[in-house]
């Protein structure tokens, strides 16, 4: 993907873990905002770790959301682009992406 589609990629991860989970947890999602919204854009290899990352963030409690593309512009219709973990406390959240490396 192209810089531009990363980036929108990123922006539908955040739309849509806010739309999924904000109406159970506005409190978390309050906290998050006064805290600025940190987001941080790490890398994986492929969909299949992507899809095991969303596996262990679930198994940790964490509310996770992932991206499958339209397939209008770059790559095909259903490819899985990116997934968005949290918002949450650092330390649980790198329990999960802690050794992955940053984009």
């Amino acid at each position: 993907m192209g810089k531009g589609k990363i980036g929108a990629q990123c922006a539908h991860a955040a739309v849509g873990i806010l739309g999924r989970y904000r109406g159970r947890h506005e409190a978390v999602f309050r906290q998050w905002e006064a805290s600025g919204q940190p987001k941080i854009a790490l890398k994986v290899k492929d969909e299949e770790a992507m899809a095991d990352l969303a596996e262990r963030a679930q198994q940790c409690g964490l509310m996770c959301y992932i991206v499958r593309d339209a397939g209008r512009t770059q790559i095909a219709a259903g490819s899985q682009t990116v997934l968005a973990i949290g918002p949450a406390p650092k330390s649980r959240v790198d329990q999960v992406t802690g050794h992955l490396p940053l984009m």
